[in-house]
């Protein structure tokens, strides 16, 4: 017998914290196209362009106050 995506879905909420973490991890790993290291490299990549950025004066840093607000105000 074959679970639907819902029932197996609801079975896995069953499982405590740690697993459901664990397997909604390796669920996820199953369908990227990009590693995690490869992520994480991206990541890296784009932070150092933005500090780069900053310190070329190319790009203005703002108040953490109005970023969040900017942030916000999109939803």
């Amino acid at each position: 017998m074959s679970l639907s995506a819902e029932e197996l879905f609801e079975e896995a909420l069953k499982l405590p914290e740690r697993e459901r973490r664990a397997f909604a991890l390796r669920l996820l790993e199953s369908v990227r196209d990009e590693s995690l290291e490869e992520v994480e490299a991206a990541w890296a990549d784009e932070a150092q362009r933005r500090l780069d950025e900053l310190r070329a004066g190319r790009s203005q840093p703002i108040p953490w106050e109005e970023a969040r607000g900017r942030i916000f105000a999109r939803g």
